[in-house]
């Protein structure tokens, strides 16, 4: 309790640079199409507009440099430019990004406010103009009377493991709770519009947070909470067991904290705290506000090797339902099983998760996997090996893992256990991703926060966790409500970016008929087989993990077939008619012309029609997978049909509890 009470007295004093008094001398804006940013002084505040109607009241912001609040500077100079360009994207959800937009720079001669306004959301950020250490950033956020809230938390403290349940509130009654902290992104609608606050463009700073919700005739003003920079930290190995380790182990936990967020040792930019803005809910999905204004890749990086593809997975199906005893199935004959089905079905990818090499170790390989006879059986067969490995092990050792393991054939890495949003771990996914691109691996960081923008300066990180996702199954009471946590962080999480959920769950079970226990042989998830089949095409992941077994899905080959066709990556992205509460739907155009669309629902039975208004002319025909009449009592029931639409014909896909449908559209 008493490191409790020192971090929140060094929080509140960091949040205390943004006081609550109303800006009143407006000091510049940026606005493009319906969007506006503005920022006052006198003190220092924002405000957020669309179509003119402020969706962000005016907020006082400030930043502590040196242990000084700087909130009442005034302006010595103002600069605008705009951009008018189109980004080619290698891995993305669309084929190009329209980056036009309009920027706004304001001196205050030891820092500057940024504003940047695009079609799809606005954006503010703080740049030093020299070197100084930021005890505290007053990055506030008022949400305005009267508005509906969506939003993930944690216990405070757990700034970057943000594997939470989705929450609801209405702005009056948002909980202030000091035992927790509100993650990113946080969604609400307001006078018919919806934002979603997040962040981008983030380098060697902590992820942004808030955690004070104080009520006010504004709304409810939202304070900021940021990890502290590490002052101490300790190598904890085998699920806290195993303390004080020199080398390796699971995690690297911080024991005392500084009294600052960062040092900045030359002028630098701090993160854009980003407000997406959309007509509805289901447009969220259309915006790249936070792909754009992250920093480019280096002009002279070539990153066409990049190879974005599904995996097949074994730690979730304890290797083909096989692990009894504990490691009976993680060995070479298990693997080659697992490669075998990958080369036969077209995935490209087989992980290797924990168990590959001895405990917490992956300098020495465990016994009974032959590691390098794999990698060379995977080879022949065109299916690539990527290998789990937790952050202890990789950190400190970056280019000596990735070196090492590059040589030996490997594809990639699955990081995991990073937990903490502190600016050492954002150095060290920059880090990494530097140096895994420089050998030419891709990247799945587990265990790590959401999106923050860096996969447009490193287009080999293809996934992030950050997410409530289905491993949670292995482990879930039977009343857990996974389908209100699949439809809401549609609109929550993956705001920010791609999300290692990692679906495509083969035993699907009524609601309050699932049971599971950590370890067990054959997880499974609850609600209808086409809602695990929909998360294919609804959810990005440029690195899909395929969850289940290689023997479920030869049980299940039909839709298994099916889901392995569908790609990671799209030429187009359509939102479709829903929103956190009730349905999340979406349609995207693949690379070779056809389109998909995919979408499910809470607990509630939903009817649904999809709208094709999407495609374009002619004919075309169309593959539906749709829940059965009886999914309620047998979910993995499910209708597979054919039928021929045009554009704009509606076509029906009523779904049952906790269901969903996927639909592929062919031009005939």
């Amino acid at each position: 309790m008493k490191h409790l009470t020192s971090i929140a007295a060094m929080a509140a004093a960091a949040a205390g640079c943004a006081g609550s008094a109303a800006a009143d001398s407006l000091a510049a804006s940026a606005r493009f199409a319906r969007n506006e940013i503005r920022l006052y002084a006198g003190p220092l505040a924002y405000e957020v507009l669309r179509d003119g109607m402020p969706v962000v009241p005016k907020t006082e912001i400030g930043i502590r440099l040196d242990g000084t609040c700087r909130k009442d500077a005034k302006p010595a100079g103002v600069a605008e430019r705009a951009e008018n360009a189109t980004l080619q994207t290698p891995v993305y959800k669309k084929a190009s990004v329209d980056l036009s937009a309009r920027f706004t720079r304001v001196d205050f001669g030891d820092f500057a406010v940024s504003l940047a306004a695009r079609a799809d959301g606005v954006a503010w950020r703080f740049e030093l103009n020299k070197a100084a250490t930021v005890t505290g950033e007053g990055a506030a956020l008022t949400v305005p009377e009267g508005a509906r809230c969506w939003f993930n938390r944690n216990t405070y403290g757990r700034w970057g493991c943000e594997e939470t349940m989705p929450e609801y509130s209405a702005m009056a009654t948002l909980p202030n709770d000091p035992k927790k902290i509100y993650y990113l992104p946080f969604v609400y609608t307001t006078g018919g519009q919806t934002v979603a606050v997040t962040e981008t463009d983030l380098h060697d700073y902590p992820v942004w947070n808030f955690r004070e919700v104080e009520q006010n005739a504004s709304g409810a003003r939202m304070l900021p909470e940021m990890e502290r920079a590490p002052k101490a930290t300790e190598r904890v190995g085998g699920w806290g067991r195993e303390r004080g380790l020199k080398t390796g182990g699971r995690w690297v936990r911080v024991t005392e904290h500084e009294d600052y967020l960062v040092k900045a040792e030359t002028p630098r930019a701090l993160p854009w705290r980003v407000f997406v803005l959309a007509d509805a809910p289901s447009k969220l999905c259309e915006a790249d506000i936070v792909y754009a204004l992250g920093t480019p890749a280096d002009k002279d990086a070539d990153f066409s090797w990049v190879k974005p593809g599904k995996v097949a997975w074994d730690w979730w199906n304890c290797f083909d339902n096989r692990r009894v005893p504990a490691n009976g199935g993680c060995n070479t004959k298990t693997y080659e099983r697992f490669i075998d089905f990958a080369a036969k079905t077209g995935v490209e990818y087989v992980i290797f998760d924990e168990g590959w090499s001895e405990q917490l170790n992956i300098w020495k390989f465990h016994a009974d996997v032959d590691v390098t006879h794999l990698i060379d059986y995977a080879k022949q067969r065109n299916v690539g090996i990527i290998l789990w490995m937790a952050w202890a092990q990789v950190y400190g050792e970056e280019e000596r893992v990735a070196s090492h393991f590059a040589k030996l054939g490997v594809k990639g890495f699955k990081v995991d256990f990073m937990d903490r949003g502190d600016a050492e771990v954002a150095t060290f996914l920059e880090k990494f991703a530097k140096v895994c691109a420089k050998h030419r691996l891709l990247l799945d960081y587990h265990g790590a926060y959401r999106p923050v923008g860096l996969n447009r300066t490193y287009p080999n990180i293809l996934n992030y966790e950050g997410i409530h996702g289905l491993e949670q199954m292995k482990w879930a009471p039977a009343d857990k409500d996974m389908a209100m946590n699949d439809v809401a962080c549609f609109f929550l999480r993956l705001t920010a970016g791609p999300m290692d959920y990692t679906p495509g769950a083969m035993i699907n079970l009524p609601y309050g008929k699932y049971t599971a226990g950590e370890g067990a042989r054959f997880p499974g998830s609850v609600g209808t087989r086409c809602h695990q089949m929909a998360m294919m095409a609804l959810y990005e992941a440029y690195l899909q993990m395929l969850c289940d077994s290689p023997t479920n899905y030869e049980k299940n080959e039909e839709c298994f077939r099916f889901m392995a066709g569908v790609p990671v990556t799209w030429d187009a992205t359509v939102g479709l008619p829903g929103d956190p509460g009730t349905v999340a739907a979406v349609a995207r155009k693949a690379k070779d012309g056809s389109w998909y669309a995919a979408g499910l629902c809470t607990k509630t039975p939903r009817p649904y029609a999809v709208d094709t208004s999407f495609l374009g002319g002619g004919e075309w025909y169309a593959e539906i997978f749709r829940d059965a009449p009886d999914c309620a009592a047998e979910p993995s029931h499910y209708i597979h049909e054919t039928k021929t639409v045009k554009p704009g014909d509606k076509v029906s896909v009523p779904m049952s509890v906790g269901g969903g449908f996927i639909v592929k559209f062919t031009r005939r």
